[in-house]
């Protein structure tokens, strides 16, 4: 096989019931592009490694690469295996949960040549079961949660989400992939955070589209009968990472002004529900947590964000053109009610 020009790297743990869709939606691409694929099995404990045998050998497809791991080391370190094996000018990041509309390797290539410079791209994400459209990348709100975009005249956008990701691989290794201290939820956010600070574009595709089982990988993240879901993993680690990236990519104003108001809204939250639910964990698990992590990864934090903000090129006002002011949670507390966490 000649270079690749696109490396499709695929992170998976226990994903046997999904990895056929999402694999072979990259095999029915349309064009003649030249691709390596790359799956990184997280020490599944079902049967995936020996699907993957079975179904995709080698001698079929030579260009379906399979890295294993010994230990589960989550989702940053996963994908930062496979771009470091990868070979193609490109990267997209693909959930093993997701599947590629057949045209959707052409679009984002096609796009990725119209950018400049070169930046992260996404395509519009889609629910699987209903079809429904779930957002075109995401916006902000000024404590870092993010909120979909539906707007189909808004290409440029905060973040993209990990599920499907296209950055150049030069790029990648520039902004230095993912921070694997994150170990996983918002290491999206913060490379495009990252990325976006730096001057590269961060933007949705007009054309094509890709569906994707939200929660599946993960647990959680969805609303169900009118009710959002999540887990206690999945909200201690978003509430601690959106803190990280907050601090770490935030131009030094926007700092000053959000983080007192983000840390004591944190507390007000993690108390008031744990009173309400009479549930302790939900603030020993969840909130708490966000203020011990600060205080142990202080020097971490403040090494890293002198290194991001050495690279920053964009104004206050540029990079806070992808926030909207409207709290997130105040919109899902009004829409939803309070979360459910299980």
């Amino acid at each position: 096989m000649s270079q690749p020009t696109i490396s499709i790297c695929i992170a998976n743990y226990n994903g046997e019931a999904v990895l056929v869709d999402c694999i072979d939606s990259v095999l029915a691409q349309q064009g003649q592009i030249e691709l390596e694929i790359l799956v990184h099995d997280d020490a599944s404990t079902d049967n995936s490694i020996n699907l993957l045998r079975e179904r995709y050998p080698q001698e079929r497809f030579p260009y379906l690469h399979i890295i294993e791991s010994s230990e589960n080391v989550g989702f940053c370190i996963s994908n930062n295996r496979m771009a470091a094996q990868a070979k193609g000018e490109y990267l997209l990041l693909l959930n093993n949960d997701a599947a590629l509309a057949p045209d959707a390797l052409q679009t984002l290539l096609e796009a990725a040549r119209a950018q400049t410079p070169q930046g992260i791209l996404t395509l519009p994400q889609h629910d699987w079961q209903s079809g429904e459209l779930v957002d075109r990348g995401d916006l902000l709100d000024p404590f870092y949660n993010p909120i979909p975009n539906l707007d189909p005249a808004r290409r440029d956008v905060a973040m993209v989400i990990g599920a499907c990701l296209w950055i150049p691989r030069t790029l990648w290794k520039n902004l230095g992939g993912f921070p694997e201290w994150f170990e996983s939820i918002a290491e999206d956010m913060q490379l495009c955070c990252h990325a976006r600070l730096s001057g590269y574009p961060v933007q949705v595709t007009e054309a094509s589209f890709y569906r994707h089982r939200q929660g599946a990988s993960f647990g959680g993240n969805r609303v169900n009968a009118n009710r959002l879901t999540t887990t206690y993993r999945r909200r201690r680690l978003s509430e601690r990472n959106k803190t990280y990236v907050m601090i770490l990519c935030s131009p030094p104003l926007q700092l000053w002004i959000t983080l007192p108001i983000h840390l004591a809204l944190l507390a007000f939250e993690g108390i008031t529900l744990a009173l309400i639910k009479g549930d302790k964990r939900l603030w020993k698990d969840i909130y708490a947590n966000v203020f011990t992590s600060l205080f142990r990864n202080a020097g971490r934090l403040r090494k890293e964000r002198q290194k991001i903000q050495q690279m920053r090129k964009l104004s206050t006002a540029d990079y806070t053109k992808g926030f909207s002011w409207v709290p997130r949670k105040l919109q899902m507390l009004l829409r939803h009610g309070l979360p459910k966490v299980s």
